[in-house]
């Protein structure tokens, strides 16, 4: 048995996972878990389907088993989203292997572009291009520069740079879990085109929001589940949004940014519409996908402290026998609890009872966001999903 790992959205799944998953099997994967974000995802939205509907079809996909990663985790950093994934595939006893894609497809290039960057993380050149206005990021790739030039052209691209934080991950954890890479083919990131029927998940969001066809672009029972309606959307959510900014102060909203200034730029925004209010605070520094994570944030109830609490528990969303297999693997190997139940987890520990109320609030909030609004308390009556395919 080779247990292989993957961070995923599915947002939603399209051909290029599907081709990641072939390959991660023709590199000798056996099982694999896919750790997915749950109903609002790290760019700051809301997920365009629900997180089981999501679950179910990933193992129909090829996945074996899923375990939803935390909400406070998927509305953070990169680095962040990245450690409490990580943290979940390490913690389960049983991962033998991280696949993911990269622009650039070398763990070894990925590997000497951390280590360059590690070398400016508190240098002064960055320090003093975040004072001009940089985000992060942006900086912190000017200034590998002059250090690498193709170290700094490897952190530029969002799927490389992201490669670099499960990396570093594992390295924090001092994790056995070997680090695997399949270089990213068709589209860009966040790309409008169509390369062979592979493209972003950007571009299949595009479409589906403005009623325009993506066929032949994933697999069909994915098609097929977004024509049922079953989507949700962000705007649908514009008045609540407006309202919680609206009534929070700002010190609610500075216990969610890292930055002042980002905290401030929203807490005075008197904008008439969510698209308004994004748009008036989104400058250099802070990007869009920063905004709207802080934003949802708070309007869930996330504060940045939730991050400084590593997963309490992994629960199963989805699985099918050979996921069976995984779950019988980790029984005696696992180091944090693991279940299907939202309510019998959030009763193990503290820790366990403030991440289960974010989950059940965060999907309780989704469920607004969606086409066809479902009840509140859904997290809590759920049936986890046990494919026989």
């Amino acid at each position: 048995m080779k247990i292989s790992g993957i961070v995923c959205e599915y947002n939603p799944f399209h051909n290029g996972h599907l081709y990641h998953i072939e390959k991660t099997r023709k590199n000798g994967a056996t099982h694999i878990i896919a750790v997915m974000s749950g109903n609002f995802v790290q760019r700051g939205d809301a997920a365009i389907l629900d997180k089981f509907t999501r679950a179910e079809l990933a193992v129909k996909s090829g996945a074996d088993l899923v375990i939803e990663l935390p909400t406070a985790y998927c509305l953070s950093s990169a680095e962040k989203f990245a450690w409490g994934a990580v943290y979940l595939l390490h913690s389960l006893g049983v991962t033998d292997e991280l696949s993911f894609g990269s622009e650039c497809g070398s763990v070894e290039k990925l590997f000497n572009a951390m280590a360059k960057a590690d070398g400016l993380v508190n240098s002064d050149e960055v320090r003093v291009l975040m004072k001009k206005g940089y985000s992060y990021p942006r900086a912190l790739c000017e200034s590998l520069k002059n250090v690498d030039e193709e170290a700094s052209e490897i952190i530029s691209e969002p799927n490389n740079l992201l490669g670099v934080e499960y990396i570093r991950a594992l390295k924090s954890l001092n994790s056995d879990i070997l680090p695997f890479t399949i270089k990213r083919s068709g589209a860009s990131h966040d790309s409008m085109e169509n390369v062979g029927g592979y493209v972003s998940a950007s571009y299949i969001r595009n479409c589906i929001l403005s009623s325009e066809s993506a066929e032949g672009t994933m697999p069909k029972i994915w098609e097929n589940a977004i024509t049922d309606g079953c989507t949700a959307s962000l705007k649908n959510l514009e008045r609540v949004v407006l309202y919680r900014v609206r009534t929070a102060s700002i010190e609610e909203i500075s216990k969610i940014s890292d930055s002042n200034g980002l905290a401030e730029r929203i807490y005075r925004n008197g904008a008439a519409s969510l698209e308004e209010l994004l748009d008036s605070v989104k400058s250099k520094r802070y990007t869009m996908a920063r905004i709207k994570r802080v934003i949802l944030s708070l309007l869930i109830g996330i504060t940045k402290t939730d991050t400084e609490t590593p997963p309490p528990y992994a629960r199963v969303l989805a699985f099918n026998e050979r996921g069976r297999e995984i779950l019988a693997a980790a029984k005696n190997k696992k180091k944090i609890p693991l279940g299907t139940s939202l309510a019998k987890l959030g009763r193990l520990s503290c820790s366990a009872q403030r991440f289960a109320e974010l989950e059940a609030r965060a999907t309780d909030i989704y469920g607004i966001a969606a086409e066809k609004m479902f009840p509140a308390g859904s997290d809590y009556r759920v049936k986890t999903e046990i494919s026989k395919e």
